[in-house]
């Protein structure tokens, strides 16, 4: 029979308390406590974040775990708000207010300098707002005015597409940091979907309209196919590249929405962790290793609960026979 030492080359350690550096794999018996303990990477995982000050759903969002942005959204149908918060990675405070008080609408950039486009008033929006860290002022508005569209980017170097018109859109836009021209259209048709990346290297995934698993990828002209979400959804969320992208939460069909999380890798999609709110209409940014979801809905109610991801998640368990 293999032994722990012939796998591992070293025996186990009996100690009197858990070791303070412990590698991952490593296995040593407490022997103050007679328990057999081991050091495991057990994946992606999320856990609480400090409390937004307003609630909402169908809010833009962008930058990273550490360095977080939200804006706009919907507090109560069909009340918007226009109020902006940054994240230092454990507390939001307040930012400044947007110009256009909105809802459906995404984000992209960076806490210092991000970028707010499209949505919904009363009416579809093209307008386009840019955050220097403080405030909002005015950029170029979009070509097509529409609401519930994906963006990504940066911006000088911003990326939007898809959402609705008066049918859902495949449209694509791109923008230079003070006008937005046209890109190559979505295959699919749709609204409110999940997106990651950068205007040359861009992800768009699941989405509504009829509810879809799809994932395209954008190189900075035209749009191909990617490999499927393990789980079709709409009005999720998601962050970081067209190589590891990570979705999350979402809309199947029915309220109050899914925790589902998965990860991509540039061709196929895996599970990861489950959000321990399950909810739709939230904002994501940060990266796959790194994440952050803010906001959303539970049926008709918006939260202010944040969670951060991370991947992998190494913790200390008790190994025992069952």
């Amino acid at each position: 029979m293999t032994t722990f030492k012939e796998i591992r080359g070293t025996a186990v350690q009996s100690v009197s308390s858990d070791p303070t550096n412990p590698e991952v794999g490593q296995i040593w018996y407490n022997n103050s406590i007679g328990v057999l303990k081991g050091y495991q990477n057990i994946g992606g995982a999320w856990a609480s974040g400090g409390n937004l000050s307003t609630s909402r759903g169908y809010l833009g969002g962008c930058g990273l775990q550490t360095a977080g942005l939200i804006f706009g959204g919907m507090t109560s149908y069909p009340t918007n708000t226009n109020v902006t918060e940054e994240y230092d990675g454990s507390t939001w405070t307040a930012g400044g207010n947007m110009g256009t008080t909105r809802r459906s609408f995404p984000g992209a950039g960076t806490q210092t300098a991000g970028l707010a486009f499209g949505g919904y008033t009363t009416t579809n929006q093209s307008a386009t707002e840019e955050y220097d860290g403080s405030a909002w002022t005015a950029g170029g508005n979009l070509g097509t005015a529409r609401r519930n569209l994906a963006g990504a980017g940066t911006q000088t170097a911003g990326l939007a597409f898809g959402g609705t018109i008066t049918a859902n859109s495949n449209a694509t836009e791109e923008y230079d940091g003070s006008a937005w021209t046209a890109g190559g259209n979505l295959g699919t048709a749709r609204y409110n979907l999940g997106t990651a990346g950068t205007q040359t290297a861009g992800l768009g995934f699941g989405g509504s309209g009829t509810i879809t698993n799809a994932t395209e990828e954008y190189d900075g002209s035209a749009w191909s196919g990617g490999g499927n979400l393990n789980t079709a959804r709409g009005n999720l969320s998601g962050c970081g590249t067209q190589t590891a992208g990570l979705g999350f939460g979402g809309f199947i069909t029915a309220n109050p929405g899914t925790n589902a999380t998965e990860e991509y890798d540039g061709s196929a999609w895996t599970v990861g962790g489950n959000l321990a709110t399950a909810r739709f209409a939230l904002s994501g940014c940060g990266t796959q290793t790194a994440g952050l979801a803010s906001a959303g809905l539970t049926g008709a109610s918006s939260v202010t609960a944040t969670e951060e991801y991370t991947d992998p998640t190494i913790v200390v368990r008790t190994i025992t026979t069952s």
